[in-house]
């Protein structure tokens, strides 16, 4: 594999970071210097990694190609590119359907999605990707785990689980700001608050074979603590409103 991103933003940097923390890799990688700062950092680091002239010559030189580029520009920018009928693309691109990029790159014959995050980088959380396809599930595999669906709606719902991670540190944050309130010290309750979550993002190994809700029960102990702030922000309509924001992201990755 010749592996090249179009695009080389901070997803790209965290692929090309997990892949050559892997022992005895050595997959030659290409960047467009659409960010000079960050192709400039990852060709430094890594002695099998250059940076292309723009973003023709990435394909040029690659038979791989992952597509990062901000979805505002993505149309512009494919336009422009002349793909050949051997490049297996990988688009990253949430909110481009598969069609649409098949449309974007051809005559390539081989289009893919994949949903990769941030701690890639750190060959944690898992790639989904669609359709199903050895090559690229290999390449996901190695770098955190990969889960193949077949269908762009079962993706393009899966694709919607990746806007919630913001809100989870927000979350966070406002028990940290309470505990400090309290007269806790910070770096005591954000050590106090990271243990506990670490343990609590476990559980669900724990009955792999139960719901969420089934956990949430376990923990809201009749007329205990849990109990009463689960009961608080349910009456107050706090689930409700997040699942209708979910809701409006999915409209938005789908294109309506």
């Amino acid at each position: 594999m010749k592996l090249g991103f179009v695009g080389t933003g901070a997803l790209s940097s965290a692929i090309v970071t997990g892949l050559k923390s892997l022992p005895g890799e050595t997959t030659p990688v290409v960047v467009s210097p659409r960010n000079e700062e960050i192709a400039a950092e990852l060709a430094a680091r890594y002695p099998d990694v250059r940076i292309a002239a723009d973003n023709q010559a990435v394909l040029d030189q690659c038979d791989t190609v992952m597509l990062a580029v901000r979805p505002q520009i993505a149309r512009e920018v494919l336009r422009e590119l002349r793909f050949r009928p051997d490049h297996h693309v990988v688009s990253l691109i949430v909110t481009v359907s598969r069609e649409e990029i098949a449309g974007l790159v051809a005559p390539a014959r081989h289009v893919g999605k994949a949903l990769p995050m941030p701690m890639i980088a750190r060959l944690q959380g898992a790639t989904i990707i669609c359709p199903p396809d050895p090559i690229v599930a290999t390449f996901f595999g190695r770098l955190g785990g990969v889960i193949e669906v077949e269908d762009q709606s079962e993706f393009d719902a899966l694709s919607v689980v990746t806007a919630t991670y913001a809100s989870y540190f927000k979350y966070l944050d406002t028990i940290h700001a309470w505990a400090r309130g309290q007269g806790v010290p910070g770096d005591k309750a954000r050590d106090y608050i990271t243990s506990i979550y670490k343990a609590l993002a476990n559980a669900p190994d724990t009955a792999p074979d139960e719901d969420f809700m089934h956990l949430a029960q376990d923990y809201a102990t009749r007329g205990g603590i849990n109990e009463q702030v689960l009961r608080e922000l349910t009456e107050r309509g706090t689930f409700e409103a997040f699942a209708e924001s979910l809701e409006r992201v999915h409209q938005r990755v789908v294109g309506k």
